[in-house]
């Protein structure tokens, strides 16, 4: 177990700082509680983690449908009603406008969200009056943004007015720390009759909790020194001093007004400063949406941060609550109790062990570590599998095993040294005869040559079997429809233009019958031999030809997974054999097997083979004698009676089983065991070997 995943209370109980409510500009300090006698887990939604983890968004927006707190560890902390709140780093931006009409604003804001310099909308009170302040950014250096500076006035030209676009920085002055928030407010007030932009400001650090109220956001020490005199000029009796930002740990209170570039809605904008700075949102129960993760709705509370200069957000939730979404995003809900039990010890083992792998948290919410979708992934039946076998862990030698899953093996489990290049032993390959599970009920597909020399799928709702055959006896088919596709590969991609389009009539050869490709069988192609260099590029360690005529398997591990790919004769070098599914185009898994369109392989009369290619030119024999095929396709029948077409110009398809890297547990396997009776733990010591299953 990793030092963050712990079973004592994950924050302590802040003090209460004031008791005057603020909505909309004004702040209500109550005690922030958020707090767990279980195992907490940490969750990486937004973070900048180089190469380890990189998921970044220049803006975090949470919403709750009751009272929540923000608070930090030191003791500082607001209450806010329900509605929404959003987050962003401190940092160089670009200040595009200030004016007194919102449309102005919005319409320039609306123009800029097309762009890479995106909008950042302020609205505040300056002199009794409304003021919108339009900003773009975060940008890393002060130099990015001045070069933003020039797209921006650009995009923008029409709604600045004569208005120039500047650069902003984090250099600012304090007027001072408050022991009360009706102090601060009288002091920003001040600034506010005189036409400077002042910012109410929580301090998180322990040293200076309170409220402060801070004015300026120069780039330079010589751009604050002038506006120190100026600010000091028109506002009698104010002593500014600078902030220090590196040392600061402070949220910036400002009103956000770019909920909607239609209509103003209004709602408060934390600015984080400062390195150090970390604060933590506790919603009220019902969950903490997040809009920029799809508008998801979590269980736990939020940790927001800065991290490698990007806002970080961590999800703090008990284990067993996040198990509740894991299994429901891993597994399909109408699966077998003992299925959904094998997921929960998995993905809670799984879990465990990962210790403190993502530095800020133990593990993220995307596939990288498990599915984590939130609340709307929860199912009563999931839940009530994960709360029967609550804190059941996979052990082997007495510690937690990283009980690694995949979809579906596609028969037989992954043997270490097929992904990770080592052994171990835990995981071995074995059996997996319930993936077959994945195609029960799917549609039949045609594998058809037409006259024109293509060769594609037809679903099996649109064919019409033809009593007819050809001269070798394989079948014939129309379709009953206009304008039916013809699709390169056994499935429906909207993304992907079908090769041919066929009407009733018209005739096509049948190949092969085979099942709609799924995550136990598919076939993926066609792919030229130009698409496969590009793919290839930067994935090998070998050097790529310029084109590729051969593309085959040349290894397999103990599965018979794919461990060396040649093309043209040379090995194509991966770092781990499991790379080869990403540097193929994609793969489901590598346990595949390579089929060149335009070539073939004759066995002859003295046992040796020989490789042909193209349709055109091949020897014939027919019962009139020896000719030689002209056609566009050329049908070639095996030993066992399977057809295929061989066309001119060579392409490759890959005809492969399983989903996934096939390590472990098989999601689909465990539901096929499940299914023919097996209980949890049966299946869970038949995918890891030599383990105990124990509560911790």
């Amino acid at each position: 177990m990793g030092k963050a995943i712990q079973t004592k209370k994950w924050s302590r109980r802040l003090k209460v700082l004031a008791a005057a409510l603020l909505t909309v500009g004004c702040l209500q300090v109550p005690v922030y509680a958020a707090e767990s006698d279980g195992q907490i887990i940490r969750v990486a939604m937004f973070a900048n983690l180089g190469s380890t983890y990189k998921s970044t968004t220049p803006l975090i927006t949470l919403e709750s449908s009751g009272r929540w707190n923000i608070g930090s560890e030191s003791g500082a902390s607001i209450t806010l009603p329900a509605g929404q709140i959003r987050f962003s780093a401190d940092g160089f931006r670009v200040k595009v406008l200030e004016t007194g009409d919102f449309k102005t604003a919005a319409a320039a804001a609306k123009l800029l969200q097309a762009t890479s310099d995106k909008p950042l909308l302020f609205t505040t009170s300056l002199n009794g009056k409304a003021t919108y302040q339009l900003y773009t950014g975060n940008y890393a250096t002060e130099a990015l943004a001045g070069q933003a500076v020039a797209r921006v006035q650009k995009v923008a030209a029409a709604q600045l007015g004569g208005q120039k676009p500047a650069v902003t920085g984090s250099k600012r002055l304090s007027a001072g720390v408050y022991s009360s928030l009706q102090e601060a407010e009288t002091a920003q007030a001040s600034f506010a009759s005189a036409g400077v932009s002042s910012y109410m400001v929580l301090q998180l650090d322990g040293g200076s909790q309170g409220y402060a109220v801070w004015v300026g956001e120069a780039s330079s020490e010589a751009e604050l020194s002038a506006f120190k005199k100026s600010v000091e000029a028109s506002v009698p009796g104010v002593s500014l001093s600078p902030v220090n930002s590196s040392n600061s740990a402070a949220l910036i209170i400002r009103q956000d007004a770019g909920l909607s570039t239609d209509t103003l809605k209004v709602a408060p904008h934390y600015t984080i400063v400062g390195s150090e700075a970390k604060a933590f949102v506790q919603g009220d129960g019902s969950g903490i949406k997040v809009v920029e993760r799809s508008g998801r709705t979590y269980r736990g509370d939020m940790e927001i941060s800065i991290v490698s200069g990007d806002l970080a957000l961590v999800n703090v939730v008990p284990l067993e609550q996040y198990l509740y979404s894991v299994v429901g995003a891993e597994v399909y809900s109408s699966w077998p109790a003992e299925a959904l039990k094998v997921q929960a010890v998995a993905a809670r083992s799984y879990a465990l062990q990962q210790g403190d792998r993502f530095k800020i948290a133990n593990v993220v919410d995307t596939t990288l570590s498990q599915a984590y979708n939130g609340m709307g992934s929860e199912n009563d039946k999931v839940s009530s599998a994960v709360d029967a076998t609550s804190g059941e862990v996979i052990k082997s030698g007495g510690k937690i095993v990283e009980a690694v899953f995949s979809s579906n093996a596609g028969g037989q489990t992954a043997h270490p040294s097929e992904v990770w290049n080592g052994g171990g032993d835990v995981f071995s390959n074995v059996d997996s005869q319930g993936d077959t599970s994945a195609q029960a009920g799917l549609q039949t597909w045609y594998h058809v040559l037409l006259s024109t020399g293509v060769s594609g799928y037809i679903r099996e709702d649109n064919v019409k079997e033809l009593t007819t055959k050809t001269d070798a006896g394989l079948a014939k088919v129309t379709v009953t429809a206009q304008n039916t596709n013809v699709r390169p590969v056994p499935l429906i991609q909207s993304n992907v233009e079908p090769v041919a389009k066929i009407n009733p009539g018209n005739e096509a050869v049948v190949l092969a019958k085979v099942p709609q490709s799924n995550d136990y069988a598919w076939v993926r192609g066609p792919f030229t031999s130009a698409q496969l260099v590009k793919t290839l590029q930067g994935k090998t360690t070998s050097t790529v030809p310029s084109s590729i005529s051969t593309l085959e398997v040349t290894k397999r591990g103990p599965s018979g997974r794919a461990l060396e790919v040649t093309a043209n004769g040379q090995p194509m070098t991966v770092k781990y054999a499991d790379t080869y599914r990403s540097a193929l185009g994609g793969l489901p898994s590598t346990l595949f097997d390579i089929a060149g369109t335009g070539s073939y392989t004759v066995l002859g009369a003295d046992g040796k083979t020989a490789s042909k290619t193209g349709s055109q030119g091949a020897a014939v024999l027919s019962a009139s004698g020896t000719g030689t095929s002209s056609s566009n396709a050329l049908v070639v029948m095996s030993g066992d009676g399977q057809a295929r077409a061989v066309t001119q110009g060579q392409s490759f398809m890959i005809i492969g089983q399983g989903n996934g890297h096939g390590l472990g547990l098989s999601q689909w396997g465990a539901k096929g065991m499940a299914d023919e009776g097996y209980d949890y733990q049966a299946i869970l010591k038949h995918y890891y070997q030599n383990v105990t299953i124990v509560k911790e």
